[in-house]
């Protein structure tokens, strides 16, 4: 569904709120401040009807000739085509569907890099990892006996690109990079990082959790050769996410696991797989979940998405300027771009504390490492404080933050004396 012409009209959040079931409930006796996106959006009315639709009379795909399967089928494959314009791809068979961000990781780590990696090959990350773009590539170095190279960030969360030429001059084989930071909200460099990488001889995976739901993403344009991403941070269904790969780059990969629908024929002595995407996508899918997946899409698109990020832009830029104003509270993660997500300490309170008590207050934020200690350590904290925003966050969230942290400090506070 293309996105309508919509100008430079703002989003009605008040609208945008009104489709989402969440937001009729309250918490401990408050309306819900729901500010932790990046965790997992919630859902609009038009994804949860989707759902409850393809799960009233369901059937499998593309194995019945009976009119709900081929219903389920057609409707199953649209999705791939609308995942495939979300995110700039060509064509819609580099589009595989997976359970989320962390499987198609280590789809590409277990086919490609266990079927390429050699002793002393090397793997470059970044400090900014999540722990599903490192752990994978842990593994597989240990069992390759390959080598894990890490490009470091400086103390604002930016990656230190005066170190990359120092790491590509080692020929890393894989280089794989968040798009967006879930911890610190940094927005990388991927596209210059890519090109350098590309040049080095390095294949290149980013991961896109947090980036398809605040940015314009163009495959093409990253010049990356696997992107992967999940449904439910872009206000779609947990249980199904997507790896986009480089078609050539597929067709040399072996399947990822063996099971029905993935081969065209099977014997004792052999078996033969099916073309792409379809050899990676063994046994019955998450069917009503790529439907739900499809839905958000269309939601997102006839919201505009530049007006969605124009809007989280603004909110971003208020939220530091708020937060930035408590005493003794301070952000963790002041990169020159960012998207979506502020992360904080407050004094030597213990984030955990700070969480539970906000939540009393009705307001939801992410408490932790973030599945990012790396980032933790770097910044020598065992965890931070993290609101991040979505299409339905406004400014009396980030109000109702701030006032929630002034009680908060002063319970807890009281509580240490």
């Amino acid at each position: 569904m293309a996105a309508r012409d919509l100008g430079d009209e703002k989003i009605d959040v008040s609208a945008v709120r009104a489709e989402f079931p969440a937001f009729a409930r309250r918490v401990n006796g408050r309306p819900l401040v729901y500010l932790d996106s990046a965790s997992t959006t919630q859902k609009p009315l038009a994804v949860i009807d989707a759902m409850r639709r393809a799960s009233e009379a369901t059937a499998n795909i593309h194995r019945g000739v009976h009119a709900l399967s081929v219903e389920a089928t057609d409707a199953f494959e649209a999705v791939r085509a609308k995942v495939a314009h979300k995110i700039g791809a060509r064509d819609p068979a580099e589009i595989v569907f997976v359970r989320g961000t962390t499987e198609a990781i280590n789809l590409v780590a277990q086919t490609y890099g266990r079927a390429r990696l050699r002793p002393g090959d090397r793997v470059l990350v970044t400090e900014l990892e999540h722990h599903s773009n490192l752990v994978p590539w842990q593994m597989l170095c240990r069992e390759k006996g390959a080598v894990l190279d890490v490009l470091p960030i400086d103390d604002r969360g930016d990656v230190l690109l005066e170190r990359l030429d120092a790491l590509l001059a080692r020929t890393p084989a894989i280089v794989a990079i968040s798009h967006v930071s879930n911890s610190l909200g940094t927005v990388l460099p991927v596209a210059a990082i890519a090109g350098r990488a590309k040049a080095a001889g390095a294949v290149v995976l980013v991961d896109g959790a947090q980036a398809v739901a605040h940015l314009k993403v163009d495959v093409e344009a990253i010049g990356c050769d696997f992107y992967a991403l999940s449904g439910h941070k872009l206000y779609g269904p947990t249980g199904v996410g997507v790896l986009w790969g480089r078609r050539a780059l597929l067709e040399q990969m072996p399947p990822w696991q063996g099971g029905g629908d993935m081969v065209v024929s099977v014997r004792f002595d052999e078996s033969t797989y099916r073309e792409v995407p379809h050899k990676f996508e063994a046994g019955t899918p998450d069917i009503v979940g790529a439907i739900g997946l499809g839905a958000a899409i269309d939601w997102l698109e006839a919201k505009g998405p530049d007006r969605i990020f124009a809007h989280e832009r603004d909110l971003l830029d208020y939220a530091t300027r708020t937060l930035e104003s408590i005493p003794h509270l301070r952000i963790i993660g002041t990169a020159r771009e960012k998207a979506a997500v502020v992360s904080f300490a407050v004094g030597d309170l213990h984030p955990h504390d700070v969480g539970t008590a906000l939540d009393l207050e009705g307001v939801a934020v992410r408490a932790g490492h973030h599945c990012a200690q790396p980032v933790m350590d770097h910044f020598g904290l065992p965890a931070t404080l993290r609101a991040s925003l979505g299409v339905y966050s406004d400014r009396s969230d980030i109000d109702a933050l701030a006032s929630g942290l002034e009680r908060a400090v002063s319970l807890l506070s009281g509580r240490t004396r």
